[in-house]
Formats: C-alpha cells, sequence, structure tokens
C-alpha cells in the first residue's frame, strides 16, 4: 500500500529549494522560498466537504442567511476596492514627495556648484532608505520581500505559506515599497501594490479576531479556502488597478496571468472592485490637481496621456514595429534568464544570514546611486528648445530639461531621465514632439543602466517589483529604435517608446491580453491597438521559444508546487499507479485515540482514508477522507467513548460548523500542543461523522495527464487511488500536487526525460554557461 503524501529527508530540511537533493521516492520540496524567507508550505483545500455532520448545517441555513452571504461578498469587494485605492493612493503619494525632496535638495547643491555635497546627499539618502526597507523585511516580515506576485499566483493555484497575507506582512510591504522606490532603487510599485490587495483581501475575509474579540458573525461564511480564494482574486485584480490606473486591465491581468480558477460571478465582482479602485482614484487625483498634494503633482498615480492627439500610420511603419517587437521577444528572454541567473547567486548568498542580505542591499543601494549620479557626466549638455512646452532648465521639481551641470540655457538629457521618479522618467520617454530631446547614445546609456540595474535590484531584500522597470527598460529600448530610424518612419519617437514597453513586457511576462489593455489605458488612446496587439503577439511567440515567463521562472527558484493546466505529453504514457509512493497511513472508522496521536505526530500528512472493516462491514470498505485539521479539532474537544460504538447526537450537538471552519492566518492547532491523559489514550473516537464521504476518487489504471486536469479543474488537495480489481485494499495510495510535478515524475522514471515528446524550447548549453 502506498500513499503520495511527501516526505522530507532529515538532511534536506536546512537546504533550499534550488539545492534539494531528488531520489526515487517524492521528496519534492515542501519547503519554499516566500519572499526572503525559507518556510514550509501547504495545499489549500478548495473541495467541499460533505459529511453527516455538515449536511445538516448546509440544509438548516435560511433565506435570510443566503442573503446574508450574498450581500457580504459584494460589501467585501466594495470594501477591498476602497482600501487599495487609497493604499494606492498613499503609497504614490509618499514615493513621490520622499523622491521628490530628495532630487530638489540634490539639485539645489548642483545649481550652488557643491557636487561632492550633492553626491552625499543623494546617495545617503538613498543608502538609508534602502537600508530602513531592507531591516524592517528582513526582520519583521520576510515574506514581504520582492514583488509577491509568485506568491499570490501560487496561492490562487492552491499552495499556502505562513504569513504571505498576515498584517505584519501588509505593513512591511507598504513601508518597504515606499522606502524601495524613494531610494532610486530600478524597482516598481506595481508588484507590492498586487500583493497589498490580496493581503488587505484575505484579512477582510478572515473574519476578524478572536483575540481581540474584533468577530463578526456574518463573515462565519467565508472561513474556507473557496471564498477566500476569490476575494483574494479580486484584491490582486484591484491592485494592478491601483498601481496603473488600469481597471479593466486589472481585471484581465488576474484572469490571465494571476488565477487558476474562474467563473462568471467571479469577473462581476473584479470588475465591481477595480471600478470601485478607479472612482476612488480619480477623486483623489482632481484633489491633487488643485495642488494640496506636495510635490505630487500630475505624475505618480500613472497615467501617460502622451499620445491623446491622432495618431497617423500607415502599411510602410509596420515592418519596423515588427522588427521591433522580434527584438522585444529577444531581449525578453535574455532578461529573463539573466534574472534567473543573477536570483541564484543571491540565493546563495542569503541563505548564508540576514546580516550578509541587509549588507547585499546596501552595496546596491551605494552602486545605483554612483551610476546614475556619474552617468549623467559623459553626456553633453544641450541647449534648450526655442519653444519648450515646460520651462527650461527644470529646477525644483520634476520635468524634461535638468539642468543638471550645464550653464543656463541648456539641460542634461540623461539627467533628465536619471534623476527623476520612474514615473515621471516613463512620461519623458513616452512624450510626443520631443523627437530632439535625447542624444543616441545617452538613450543607449539609459537603456543599458535600467536593464542591468532592475535585475540586480529584484533579488534584494525588500518589496521590489519588476513591471515599471521593465516598462522603462522597454521605453528606453523602443526610443533607441525610433531614434536609428529617423525619418524613415512616420511613427514618433514617443510612439515607438511605448511600443517598445510593449514588447519588453511580452517577452518578459508573455501575457497579451491584459499587457495590451494596461498599455492602452496608460496611454489613453484605441488607435494604437492594432500596433499593440501585434508587437504583443510577436515578442510573446519569440520570447517563448527560449524560456519561460518571469513569473513562472520565479516560482521554481522560489520552489513553489505551481500546477499547470495542462499535461505533459509523458504523462499520458504513465497511469497514476506508477507515480504513487509510500507508505499510506490511514485509519478505520472507530479509531484508538493513540493511534490518531501516534500517526499525526510522526507524519506530516494532511488527509487519512478511513476504512471501514469487518465486523464493522462485510470487507474493507472505503467509507472516505478526513483532514488533518478536523482530526486536532476533534482530540482538542476530546469527543471520546470507552468502546468503539457510535458517537451519540448530544455530542454531536456539541460542535457547530464554525469549529471545523478554516483557522485564520497562523492559528492552526498543532498535536504537539495537546495534552491527553493515559486514560484518554486508550479510549476510541467516531470519526464516521466528520470524514468526507464523498471525496475525489480515480482508479489506478487512468491516465496521470487525465487525472492531473481533474486534479486542476477542480482544485483538490487529496486524490484518492483505487485498486481496478475488488480483494484488495480499497485504497492504493493518495495523489497530491507534488506526484503531479514533472520533477518527481521523471526522478522516477527517468528515461522519459528523453523522449521525444517535448514542447519546443531551443537549448543554448555554451550560453547557459556563460550566464
Amino acid at each position: 500500500m502506498t500513499s503520495a503524501t511527501p516526505l522530507l529527508e532529515p538532511d534536506d530540511h536546512d537546504l533550499p529549494p534550488l539545492f534539494l537533493r531528488r531520489s526515487a521516492s517524492n521528496t519534492t520540496s515542501q519547503l519554499a522560498i516566500v519572499g526572503s524567507n525559507l518556510c514550509p508550505i501547504e495545499s489549500l483545500d478548495y473541495e467541499i466537504i460533505e459529511n453527516d455532520f455538515v449536511r445538516p448545517d448546509w440544509r438548516s441555513r435560511e433565506l435570510i442567511e443566503i442573503c446574508q452571504y450574498t450581500l457580504m461578498k459584494w460589501i467585501l469587494c466594495l470594501l477591498i476596492g476602497h482600501i487599495v485605492g487609497l493604499l494606492g493612493f498613499f503609497i504614490n503619494l509618499a514615493v513621490e514627495n520622499l523622491a521628490g525632496l530628495k532630487f530638489v535638495v540634490t539639485s539645489n547643491m548642483m545649481l550652488a556648484r557643491k557636487f561632492m555635497m550633492a553626491f552625499l546627499i543623494f546617495s545617503s539618502s538613498n543608502l538609508g532608505l534602502t537600508l530602513f526597507a531592507s531591516l524592517i523585511t528582513a526582520f519583521v516580515a520576510p515574506e514581504a520581500a520582492g514583488s509577491g506576485i509568485p506568491e499570490v499566483k501560487a496561492y490562487l493555484n492552491g499552495v499556502d505559506a505562513p504569513a504571505i497575507f498576515s498584517l505584519r506582512t501588509l505593513i512591511v510591504k507598504i513601508v518597504g515599497s515606499i522606502c524601495a522606490v524613494s531610494s532610486s532603487l530600478n524597482v516598481g510599485k506595481a508588484g507590492p501594490m498586487v500583493h497589498c490587495g490580496a493581503c488587505i483581501a484575505a484579512l477582510l475575509g478572515q473574519g476578524g479576531s478572536k483575540k481581540f474579540g474584533l468577530t463578526w458573525k456574518w463573515l462565519r461564511f467565508f472561513k474556507n479556502d473557496r471564498d477566500r480564494r476569490d476575494l483574494v482574486t479580486c484584491g490582486s485584480a484591484a491592485g494592478i488597478a491601483a498601481a496603473f490606473r488600469a481597471p479593466v486591465g486589472g481585471v484581465l491581468f488576474s484572469l490571465e496571468e494571476m488565477a487558476s480558477w474562474w467563473r462568471g460571478a467571479l469577473l462581476w465582482r473584479t470588475f465591481f472592485t477595480t471600478a470601485v479602485v478607479a472612482i476612488v482614484l480619480r477623486a483623489l487625483i482632481d484633489l491633487c490637481l488643485s495642488g494640496q498634494c506636495g510635490l505630487f503633482g500630475k505624475g505618480g498615480l500613472i497615467m501617460y496621456d502622451v499620445t491623446s492627439v491622432d495618431t497617423t500610420y500607415h502599411i510602410w511603419d509596420v515592418p519596423p514595429v515588427l522588427l521591433l517587437a522580434f527584438g522585444g521577444g529577444i531581449l525578453g528572454s535574455i532578461y529573463n534568464s539573466l534574472l534567473n541567473t543573477v536570483l541564484k547567486i543571491y540565493n546563495v548568498i542569503n541563505k548564508k544570514g540576514v546580516a550578509l542580505r541587509i549588507l547585499l542591499a546596501c552595496s546596491l543601494s551605494i552602486f545605483t546611486s554612483c551610476l546614475l549620479f556619474g552617468l549623467p557626466w559623459l553626456a553633453s549638455c544641450r541647449p534648450c528648445p526655442s519653444d519648450p512646452s515646460e520651462p527650461c532648465p527644470t529646477i525644483g521639481r520634476s520635468g524634461n530639461y535638468k539642468k543638471f551641470q550645464c550653464p543656463p540655457g541648456y539641460y542634461n538629457d540623461l539627467a533628465s531621465l536619471f534623476f527623476n521618479t520612474n514615473d515621471d522618467a516613463i512620461k519623458n520617454l513616452f512624450s510626443k514632439g520631443t523627437d530632439s530631446e535625447f542624444q543616441h547614445s545617452s538613450m543607449l546609456i539609459f537603456f543599458a543602466a535600467c536593464f542591468f540595474l532592475s535585475i540586480f535590484s529584484y533579488g534584494i531584500v525588500a518589496p521590489a517589483g519588476l513591471f515599471v522597470p521593465v516598462i522603462i527598460t522597454g521605453a528606453a529600448y523602443g526610443r533607441f529604435v525610433g531614434m536609428l530610424l529617423g525619418s524613415k518612419s512616420n511613427l514618433n519617437h514617443g510612439l515607438f517608446a511605448v511600443l517598445g514597453s510593449a514588447s519588453l513586457l511580452g517577452g518578459s511576462m508573455r501575457t497579451t491580453v491584459s499587457l495590451c489593455v494596461i498599455v492602452l489605458e496608460l496611454t489613453n488612446n484605441l488607435l494604437l491597438l492594432p500596433l499593440i496587439m501585434i508587437v504583443l503577439l510577436i515578442s510573446k511567440s519569440v520570447a517563448d521559444v527560449f524560456n519561460e515567463n518571469v513569473y513562472d521562472l520565479l516560482m521554481t527558484l522560489k520552489g513553489l508546487p505551481y500546477l499547470e493546466d495542462y499535461a505533459e505529453p509523458y504523462m499520458r504514457q504513465l497511469t497514476v499507479g506508477d507515480v504513487v509512493t509510500g507508505p499510506l497511513q490511514s485509519f478505520h472508522g472507530f479509531e484508538k485515540v493513540s493511534n490518531v496521536v501516534h500517526v499525526l505526530r510522526t507524519t506530516r500528512h494532511n488527509g487519512f482514508p478511513v476504512i471501514d472493516e469487518p465486523p464493522f462491514s462485510e470487507s474493507p470498505v472505503l467509507y472516505g477522507l478526513i483532514l488533518r485539521a478536523h482530526l486536532l479539532t476533534l482530540l482538542k474537544s476530546k469527543a471520546f467513548s470507552r468502546t468503539p460504538s457510535p458517537v451519540s447526537r448530544d455530542t454531536i450537538a456539541l460542535f457547530s460548523a464554525d469549529d471545523f471552519a478554516k483557522k485564520g492566518f497562523g492559528h492552526d492547532d498543532r498535536i504537539e500542543d495537546l495534552a491527553l491523559s493515559v486514560e484518554e489514550m486508550e479510549m476510541y473516537i467516531d470519526l464516521h461523522p466528520f470524514t468526507n464521504t464523498s471525496p475525489y476518487t480515480v482508479v489506478e489504471t487512468m491516465s496521470l495527464g487525465k487525472a492531473l486536469m481533474l486534479f486542476c479543474q477542480v482544485g483538490l488537495r487529496h486524490l484518492l487511488v483505487i485498486p481496478r480489481f475488488s480483494g484488495r485494499h480499497p485504497v492504493v495510495g493518495i495523489l497530491t500536487r507534488h506526484d503531479f510535478r514533472p520533477e518527481h515524475v521523471l526522478d522516477l522514471h527517468p528515461l522519459l526525460a528523453n523522449s521525444r515528446w517535448k514542447r519546443l524550447r531551443l537549448r543554448f548549453p555554451q550560453l547557459r554557461k556563460l550566464v
């Protein structure tokens, strides 16, 4: 008899997922890097449990309770939209004012010709902000490091990790993101906004806190993984909507990139949530346009209204766009490959201790400050245009014409990009009527600096996103291509910058529909739709030949067992019986308390088959599946009897559905915390009323690919494998998500690694050695 529930070898507990050893048994890691913290992970349980205890609870629901449940879903979506909208505004307000104050003070020092003092102020402020962000992340909430999108995406796929949605993580994500983005590191706030939106949604759906007496009876319906999954989906969509003021793009991004399960009702609620975000942001932006937000003016909340005039292009403009898209796909795949390599190196450094993690972040901050302050000296000063759209040179605020070290009447084009926030730099690149504003050399230097700084900045122990850095790098790439083409195209350089951003986004992140809509909402011009569609389709297709999208690579590096909704071709050659591994742990319908305690203490399994055997049945028969959490609840309540007999109705009445509901984050019961006497250990417990009597089962001869589709589409945590013929033990084993992972399957059957049934993807071993 076998089970697929994985057990880690003792020596593997201290190793991060990248370095876990594989063996013939299923030792696929149950550890993953969440943020920057190596911690245990579990699967979520989206299956609806049916047993003798839950069914009466369903039938007792009255019409008023059904109306409460439906109404609360919409109220929670309304709250999520309001809170995320306010949070997005606050983060942008803080970043614009912190970074703006830093740039104003530095510019004043430059005007006074105190260049060394200007550099010291600039670098020390960047270092202080980075140090603070890394300290609170490393010591308070390591789960807040990075963008958070891989963790949220894995959660929506059914992978749970401790503290990813805790209040502590949310606070550190907000404060750390503000500091990291304000410190001139080439990181973005879009990814952290997605994580913040998911945290807010999960916390609202948690039902309050019993510890502080903040519980609400109406929220008891949401104490399950299915409803929390839907709320987190709404929260992630709201995060994108708040980051880019792109409500429709946020919905499509959640649908295309984040969510593994989707249905019409969820689409409506997600759309409603992002609409609320858009309304809140619109109201707050109107407030800021009146000048009441300090240095936060027309920038910050990204709305690149830069091509709102009629855009004309002809058929002969398409070939340059195709070339741009092809190059974006190549650059995107190179970007992902280099990022993958750098993060592997960072993982080696990070496992040596917190001190080195913080030292790495500070070193990168100093290096970035030196580059941002030093590179503009390589650019020559340019005379101000005769009819500038804004004062030239720009002094004391954001703008296209930074004076830096230039004499009066001149500006430094490279400083205009480096000495601005990322939002304002993108505005400068996207601007129309600025074809003569930048030099070829300045644009090439800016592209190379952004390309590599965004790669090296992502893996530090601080909240950091990839979306905005990829946009700004792609904008520099597109504008440089437009400058090379010169008068050979009717498209202005700002439009080439927009298309360049779309091409690099498609080449790195590999989404099409959502990115297309997000870019359209950023630029506020539907006339760009055909060109953006072409660019995204080509760049994604080209990059797919070389490697995976950036978020899949990150989930693989972190060890998150994400399951795709398709089966690899070789899985059709295997049956589920070929991958289950043992040993199987099961219980009798009437089980001795000491046996239950022993199994829970000696295994990490989360689901156990319940078998009825003679004299309680004519032959061994599968009664159902009981969860570890429910067993702990029964042991904690001490609903025992001295003989193996059915539990009384009075005993069942002592329980409520809330006792078996999903616990709040970090409040799960542990077997080590239970204290049972010797007499209680010799008593019996009736598992029948609390066992899921209708678990999903498959015959051992079913193909692994077919079982994978069932597992993913239903959202299972356990899939029982039963024998083909009677007369054997009623359960062959249990399949979990780890059993469907290609690493586990190929470890058991290494010959399949050389199968001719492979996805088309080019490999360059020599290039891989170099990077």
